[in-house]
């Protein structure tokens, strides 16, 4: 009998959101950062968020770590904190990245949009993919 044990090489980014999460998801060598979906952030959001990973055969996921200007945590990161925890809690395991303005950035960069938000956690992703490769 042959088993085999499938190592997911995807990760999925998450721009936090009160009312929308943006969803990202990375290529298999975790080379690039691309948009998948907005999820809106209601009850159902974490099942939402895991059928994503699933589907994607990620079991990793990167979340914006979301600060004021002065750097301090707002509520957008104690709300995602929450999250965090419900995701490791399902098995999944998760990483904060620093981000700031991220939503803004991909406005400037795509207009406006119906995936800003998608977007915003390309930037995310593409930010921690960056600086993983580059410590190595």
């Amino acid at each position: 009998m042959i088993v085999c044990y499938c190592i997911s090489m995807r990760i999925l980014g998450i721009d936090y959101g009160s009312k929308r999460v943006g969803v990202a998801v990375s290529d298999e060598g975790r080379q690039f950062a691309l948009p998948v979906s907005v999820v809106t952030n209601t009850a159902t959001l974490l099942e939402e968020i895991e059928k994503i990973a699933i589907d994607n055969e990620a079991r990793e996921i990167v979340m914006g770590e979301s600060r004021n200007y002065r750097g301090e945590p707002n509520e957008i990161l104690l709300d995602s904190l929450e999250f965090k925890k419900k995701l490791e809690k399902n098995g999944f395991t998760v990483y904060f990245e620093p981000e700031f303005m991220t939503s803004v950035q991909a406005e400037r960069w795509q207009g406006k949009s119906e995936l800003i938000d998608a977007s915003a956690a390309a930037i995310i992703l593409q930010s921690y993919l960056d600086r993983v490769r580059q410590e190595k």
